[in-house]
């Protein structure tokens, strides 16, 4: 049963949505008046329609640090969107310890396997509680009988446990859009059992991959927590000594109809005659990233270096594009990540450019849809090297975004969208740069019927596991207890 195609046929009034953004952007206009933007993403073209069918509330930060009245974002955040809204305040203090500090300098290097970008200031646990209190206390306020409330991403996890404390017991689930660390890692975090308890007062949790709910589950053993489970259903239920829970895997996509069909609008066919035009007789590697250190830019660059120096009969007939998205660029992390990119493109082209070549195209800034599915279009292969990724849904825009059922995505097997592309993507250790120049190699000599063969069947797995696919199967399975029926997944 979907909420997306037969509407909400359960026994839930009304959903709530708790993220710590609102799906807006607010802004001043010349006059000093409040003017709001429409944000775009996976996620919110998702859960819009199910919030305009269950006539849902969105709950979220305002997204400026200046003080704004709740009802002036409701009227309106709701012109614009068509979604209910309800703004959180936030101060200076609390975005710089909670979201800066605890969830960004703390959560997201552990998550990601990389304890030594970590910060473990007490200040930031202290502020991480006050903020999710804070977002409790308004669900509270606001949740109805019969109401389903889903909590969204690291920044949020205690807000079950916060609700209990006020006495509300209605259905809860949290989905985790970053990976969940391995025991070895997670025992670094000194708040570790705060936070296993907190999630456990969810009644279901929503995992990227296997690997991030096995995770999950081994460090709940780990801490003598008495559990019984069943780890071979997508969709385990996990038996506590006073409760029961699930914890389910459920990899996020993308509106796969909506990326194919704009692929094709004649705006990004001009946009990819004028790549081809511009870098003509060779073939297009792609990377496209946020600037993270988790997304594997230098070890990109070291693999294009090997690349160029094992196989020179590849000088001048491939070129790298590499697109870096600007990201928290006041967090010193981000700042050498950047610094050490751009020394080491120009260390590249300054060893390997010839005249009318060269080897590295970098691009620092964010592109609007039309560049983006226009370098998708133009681009050979596709190289995507995270050190670690939640799920990495440029790898599936880009298959999406590929009409003509060309070209090869060279994959990271630590990004989540490997566990369910591995069949057809090249997969590669990112750490290991000689494996991903040979992947590169074998990219640029794959014969045309391999190409296709290999994207046709990417495009069709993304295709029938879209983002649509993604929430109809979390709510499924949140709302099956309800009505007798199997979690639908």
């Amino acid at each position: 049963m979907s909420y997306l195609k037969t509407g909400n046929k359960r026994r839930i009034d009304r959903l709530l949505i708790v993220s710590n953004r609102l799906p807006i952007g607010l802004f001043k206009d010349e006059i000093g008046n409040w003017q709001v933007k429409a944000s775009t993403g996976g996620l919110i073209t998702a859960l819009t329609p199910i919030l305009g069918n269950m006539n849902g509330l969105w709950i979220g930060w305002s997204g400026t640090l200046e003080e704004v009245d709740p009802h002036e974002v409701r009227t309106l955040g709701g012109k614009e969107t068509g979604l209910e809204l309800k703004a959180i305040n936030l101060t200076e203090d609390e975005i710089t310890q909670y979201y800066y500090g605890f969830s960004n300098k703390i959560i997201w290097p552990l998550f990601h396997d990389l304890q030594t970008h970590c910060d473990f200031d007490p200040d930031y646990w202290h502020a991480y509680q006050t903020v999710n209190r804070k977002f409790a206390e308004v669900v509270a306020e606001n949740i109805r009988a019969n109401d389903y409330t889903w909590i969204h991403d690291y920044h949020l996890m205690l807000i079950a446990r916060e609700l209990h404390a006020l006495g509300i017991n209605d259905k809860l689930g949290f989905f985790l859009h970053v990976p969940f660390p391995p025991l070895d890692i997670f025992l670094k975090l000194p708040w570790r059992i705060q936070i296993l308890e907190a999630l456990l007062h969810y009644d279901l949790l929503g995992f990227q991959t296997a690997r991030d709910r096995n995770n999950f589950i081994h460090c709940v053993e780990a801490f003598n927590i008495d559990l019984h489970h069943d780890a071979r259903r997508q969709v385990s239920t996990l038996t506590l000594p006073d409760r029961k829970i699930q914890a389910g895997i459920f990899p996020i996509s993308i509106d796969f109809n909506d990326f194919a069909q704009q692929a094709r609008s004649k705006e990004v066919n001009k946009e990819v005659q004028k790549i081809h035009k511009a870098l003509p007789n060779r073939q297009i590697i792609l990377g496209v990233d946020r600037l993270d250190y988790s997304k594997g830019i230098p070890q990109k660059m070291l693999a294009i270096k090997n690349l160029l120096d094992r196989f020179p009969d590849l000088r001048g007939k491939v070129t790298l594009i590499q697109v870096v998205v600007p990201s928290r660029e006041d967090i010193p992390q981000y700042q050498q990540q950047k610094s050490e990119v751009e020394g080491l493109v120009s260390e590249i082209n300054g060893e390997f450019t010839r005249t009318g070549w060269i080897p590295v195209h970098y691009v620092f800034r964010s592109l609007t849809r039309t560049e983006l599915l226009a370098y998708y279009r133009a681009a050979d292969m596709s190289l995507v090297t995270s050190l670690k990724d939640g799920m990495n849904l440029v790898s599936k825009e880009y298959c999406a975004a590929r009409i003509d059922n060309t070209g090869v995505l060279i994959l990271s097997e630590f990004a989540g969208s490997a566990s369910h592309l591995r069949r057809n993507a090249l997969l590669i250790n990112p750490y290991d740069m000689e494996g991903v120049a040979n992947a590169i190699h074998q990219a640029y000599n794959m014969s045309k019927n391999e190409r296709q063969s290999r994207m046709r069947k990417l495009r069709e797995r993304i295709r029938t596991h879209d983002i649509f696919w993604w929430a109809d199967a979390f709510l499924s399975s949140a709302t099956a207890d309800m009505t007798n029926e199997s979690p639908m997944v």
